[in-house]
């Protein structure tokens, strides 16, 4: 969705941007660089690259190339190369180190590195010639990687396309040749992660989007195949980003525990309860695997797996590996590389990867940076989960605001001891409740006890 600008003024998205120190403007200095910053073109790849990306995004991070090679595939994935337009140690860098994470909100993208690059010079938009970090991934018949090779290169991409536009062609049989081959190999990357027990979390996203009516409102989205397909190409390269960190001894890796025993044993002892075959040789992504998450059951207990995957966070490591070097849901070791303008991490993990693969040894300034990046990107990943929470609670109390008294179909998504949590069937509201006579999965009606937008708050009650 492309950034609205409504006349809204109830919906003060930038005063949660102001209570959360985002910061929404540049020093001039970062811009004076990012204004003149350039970066050489030479070695032009002469593939013809498509991005896919949500409709209207200009902060384009990635390209791809889909070929068959013999039985297997090569997925060439070019990613942009923001490391040639940013002077370390400069005011571009040290901005760059303060924000994190681009920060999204209905209104406006808070981005990470100004627009002057994020949306022009190093953004991968269609008709230009980018430089560009490529990677060259052989893949077998079944999806498994045999070879991965990265370098630095110049590309083109010959179309934006999106994710609504390239499914609609997908289903239609008349797919972009660059990307014909997504379907197949995103199904053969998503078999070898259930081979692995990886978790997903098949569960419709709550976004505020603008209304017909020219207001804000909430929606669930669910992801499109074509998004999931997109989204393992990505890992992929996460993967073979961490293999080869892991290998050089040197790098940041995106982590996540294992969930305790205890935490397994009780989602295991809801599954019953909510409709769910749970057979004792089968491990906790093989389950979520075959569930049906439109069933409000399924959709409860998949709500309840969310509470195995916490503690993620970042291990920067110079020697020895991590004592934990693994994301549980990725079921591998894996780094993030593939979003460098609107993540700070990755910027440096691909330096990482760039110098192992040549051979050469890792500039100075990545490896004095690497010790800090775990601590500066969970600060920039706490900020940027508040806005969207508060954004969310703002929008949910000012949907509801003079609705008071008024009675609601619902799901009980969860229970705890003093409260519940429910979803509305409309509008697409996710709250609190006070103590219901019904467990996760069940259908209930509740009444608002409370919509409070000054105090971002919504509370329902047993009706």
């Amino acid at each position: 969705m492309p950034f609205a600008r409504l006349r809204t003024p109830e919906f003060d998205f930038a005063a949660i941007r102001a209570e959360f120190e985002v910061p929404e403007e540049f020093p001039a200095a970062a811009l004076e660089e990012a204004r003149n910053a350039s970066a050489p073109t030479t070695g032009l790849v002469d593939l013809p690259f498509v991005t896919l990306d949500p409709p209207g995004s200009r902060d384009l991070d990635q390209a791809m190339h889909l070929a068959r090679r013999g039985d297997g595939y090569r997925v060439s994935y070019a990613i942009a190369d923001v490391s040639t337009f940013v002077i370390p140690g400069g005011a571009l860098d040290q901005a760059t180190a303060e924000r994190g994470v681009t920060v999204y909100c209905p209104d406006r993208r808070i981005p990470l590195h100004p627009t002057e690059l994020s949306e022009g010079a190093a953004s991968l938009l269609a008709d230009q010639v980018r430089p560009a970090v490529l990677w060259e991934i052989d893949l077998d018949s079944t999806g498994e990687v045999v070879d991965v090779g990265l370098r630095r290169a110049a590309v083109r991409s010959v179309a934006q396309l999106d994710y609504p536009a390239v499914q609609a062609d997908v289903d239609a049989g008349t797919a972009h040749g660059s990307l014909a081959l997504l379907p197949e190999i995103g199904q053969r990357r998503l078999a070898l992660a259930r081979a692995r027990h990886a978790i997903e979390l098949d569960l419709p996203e709550q976004e505020v989007v603008a209304s017909s009516e020219g207001a804000w409102s909430l929606v669930f989205r669910s992801p499109l195949p074509v998004e999931k397909w997109n989204a393992q190409v990505s890992l992929l390269t996460g993967i073979c980003a961490a293999a080869l960190m892991l290998d050089a001894g040197v790098g940041v890796l995106r982590t996540l525990p294992m969930a305790p025993k205890s935490a397994v044993r009780r989602l295991r002892s809801l599954a019953p309860s909510l409709g769910v075959a749970w057979p004792d040789h089968l491990q906790v992504g093989d389950v979520l695997a075959g569930l049906d998450v439109s069933d409000p059951r399924h959709a409860a207990f998949t709500n309840e797996a969310a509470t195995l995957l916490r503690g993620a966070g970042y291990a920067a490591f110079d020697g020895p590996p991590p004592e934990q070097p693994g994301h549980a849901a990725v079921a591998a070791p894996y780094a993030h590389v593939t979003a460098p303008l609107r993540r700070l991490v990755d910027r440096f993990g691909t330096e990482v990867c760039l110098a192992h693969a040549a051979g050469t040894p890792l500039p100075g300034w990545v490896r004095e940076r690497l010790p800090l990046l775990p601590e500066q990107m969970a600060a920039a990943d706490r900020r940027a989960s508040a806005v969207e929470r508060a954004i969310l609670d703002l929008t949910e109390a000012h949907l509801l605001a003079g609705r008071v008294g008024e009675v609601f179909d619902a799901v009980v998504v969860d229970v705890e001891d003093d409260r519940a949590t429910v979803v509305l069937d409309s509008p697409a509201v996710r709250a609190r409740s006070a103590p219901l006579d019904a467990g996760p999965g069940e259908r209930v009606r509740v009444r608002l006890a409370e919509a409070d937008p000054a105090q971002r708050r919504v509370r329902f009650g047993p009706s």
